[in-house]
Formats: structure tokens, sequence, C-alpha cells
């Protein structure tokens, strides 16, 4: 896909894996832009996702994220779902809050540093402890995002 919009990509054009979104200054160089990008699809066979597909909006989703003229936020639904997590109980639980959590460490200053404690309770041979650090831990990660 990316020796396909190479002429695109960076102008008007972002792409990530089989996912891309087109943007402009205005609605008009949006909708040229689109259709640059369509005419190129049709010439190359390439077909679209209909359901995956929105066209001319100032505001979506894209790979959990919510896109807009304000940058990169993160979405509040995932959100919402890290936020009612009770505390893990289990080194899976640990991994999953983690990789909930750590799809948005973007957002969040020195991430690693502190989700260390729980990253600690991921390692072979670690007794699984859930002690006040990871609690700490736990806590501000929830708060951060939230």
């Amino acid at each position: 896909m990316l020796s396909i919009f190479s002429d695109m990509i960076g102008k008007y054009m972002k792409i990530f894996m089989d996912n891309f979104s087109i943007f402009g200054e205005s609605f008009d160089e949006c909708l040229n832009h689109l259709q640059h990008v369509l005419e190129k699809c049709i010439k190359k066979k390439l077909v679209l996702s209909w359901e995956k597909s929105h066209f001319m909006v100032k505001e979506g989703v894209v790979l959990g994220h919510i896109v807009s003229e304000r940058g990169l936020e993160v979405d509040r639904a995932k959100i919402d779902i890290i936020s009612k997590m009770k505390p893990p109980n289990s080194v899976k639980q640990i991994r999953s809050f983690l990789d909930h959590a750590g799809y948005y460490k973007k957002f969040i200053q020195n991430f690693s540093k502190i989700s260390k404690p729980l990253t600690i309770l991921l390692f072979k041979d670690v007794p699984f402890n859930f002690d006040e650090k990871c609690f700490e831990s736990f806590s501000k990660i929830k708060r951060l995002l939230t």
C-alpha cells in the first residue's frame, strides 16, 4: 500500500497497515484529495471496506484513538473499560491491564517507570504479590488515563 500511494503520503494521506486517513485544510481540498485517492484505488483495483469508511468527518476513531484537528486523543470508551478494572489478582489479569493501559502509554509520561512494579510480576519465577507498590502503580495509571 505504501508504494501505491507514495506520492500522497505525508502530503495529505497517512497510512497505518491497511488503514488510511486523508486530510486537508478545507472541505474542498479534502474532497479533491479524496478524489485522487479513490481514483488510484480504482486504477489499482483496491477494494475498500465500507463499514470502516468515514468520509468528510472532522473527528473519528482510528485504531482506538480519536483523531481530530486537536490531534490524537484517547478513545473515552476504551478508557472507561480500564477505569472500571478491579485490582488484578493474577498474572493473567496484570498482563491484561498492562496490555490495555499500555496501548495508551504515549499519553502517560514515564509509563514504564510507573508500571514497573506491575511489570516485575510478569517475570518468570517471581511470586505473585500484589503489594502496596503494585496497588499505587495500578491506581496511578488508571488516574492518569481518566
